[in-house]
């Protein structure tokens, strides 16, 4: 399924590369929230991040899969 219609609470996000981003906490004003447990490091830790909806390629079973790999993904987060 392409598109973010299917995306729920607890799905796995994943770049292009099958690689984990994150966890969704959920779906809200066009941007996937990420559960705090896949905040980072450092001072990115311990509060939400984002990744905006256009990032999404598709859904597939519990999965969210990117247009970008992982690497690349995470530096396109969003913070609040």
């Amino acid at each position: 399924m392409t598109g973010t219609s299917g995306i729920k609470e607890h799905m796995e996000v994943i770049g292009a590369d099958g690689v984990h981003v994150g966890t969704v906490d959920h779906f809200e004003g066009g941007r996937i929230k990420l559960t705090r447990k896949d905040s980072g490091e450092g001072h990115h830790k311990g509060h939400h991040h984002f990744i905006d909806g256009s990032l999404v390629a598709e859904v597939e079973g519990d999965k969210v899969r990117l247009s970008a790999n992982a690497a690349v993904a995470v530096t396109m987060e969003q913070e609040k």
